[in-house]
């Protein structure tokens, strides 16, 4: 099992990507959530947002959403029914969402960094000229991987034995379900890593909006990095913020994954 190079993957430079060209990415997500504007939810409102972003994503649905906020005593309270307006592309592998409280970029067939920056940074400048929410409450990237499971010890030979953890052991195999969850500071205030992987079931998921059940066991590796505190909607300021967290998700991933996984996923190293 040969090891990357990254040491620290919360600081210090992100390593050079390496195209994976099988790479088992199953999503990426960025959203930008910004205080309440309840004016989206109107047809009428949404008219001119839809026509500039029209030749990216020609089709619109809209979709009724029923969100839930834990309340006092620990009690589930359910929230108000609201619409998010869902504009995906003819191939149905990107979508931006708009909503009244964020908008949001997704795609299920990522390329590279670059590309998806530029597609983000559009969204946004359409969403501050046309939107004008004027402050954001919360700002983040998402990267989901997933990989079939083949058992403990092909396993062990893809991630390094931090991440391996008990499924690693002798008696890994045996597991039918293995989590781990941890929340990270990132240098200097930037904002935090959420790091999420494990071993799923069949027919089961960590996130029903994001991750799909399959018919198989599998290992996710689901990294989120966000800045969770207010400021102004300054998209040049926001790229700059969005492009260093997907560096810093990199790195962990790089960090997480030994030299056979970036080989058997199409790295050509």
């Amino acid at each position: 099992m040969k090891m990357n190079e990254v040491s620290n993957p919360l600081a210090g430079p992100a390593p050079a990507e390496v195209p994976l060209s099988s790479a088992p990415l199953l999503r990426v997500v960025a959203q930008v959530r910004f205080p309440l504007i309840a004016s989206i939810e109107r047809r009428e409102f949404i008219g001119p947002f839809q026509e500039a972003i029209r030749g990216d994503y020609p089709v619109l649905r809209s979709e009724q959403t029923v969100g839930a906020v834990l309340g006092p005593h620990g009690v589930v309270e359910t929230q108000a029914p609201s619409i998010t307006w869902r504009f995906h592309d003819r191939s149905g592998t990107w979508r931006a969402s708009l909503a009244p409280g964020f908008v949001a970029l997704e795609t299920t067939a990522y390329t590279s960094r670059a590309d998806f920056l530029v597609r983000l940074e559009r969204l946004l400048r359409t969403t501050d000229r046309l939107i004008d929410p004027q402050v954001i409450d919360r700002l983040g990237i998402r990267y989901i991987d997933r990989i079939a499971w083949a058992g403990s010890d092909d396993f062990g030979k893809l991630v390094r034995p931090e991440v391996a953890g008990i499924l690693a052991c002798p008696f890994g195999d045996s597991a039918r379900q293995a989590l781990t969850h941890s929340v990270f500071s990132l240098p200097d205030g930037a904002g935090e890593l959420m790091a999420r992987w494990g071993l799923m079931p069949a027919n089961s998921t960590i996130d029903p909006a994001a991750v799909e059940p399959m018919d198989a066991a599998s290992w996710i590796l689901d990294l989120d990095a966000y800045a969770a505190q207010e400021q102004p909607m300054d998209v040049d300021s926001l790229m700059g913020q969005v492009g260093a967290f997907a560096k810093r998700i990199y790195a962990f991933f790089r960090w997480a994954v030994t030299t056979e996984f970036l080989e058997r996923f199409g790295g050509g190293l």
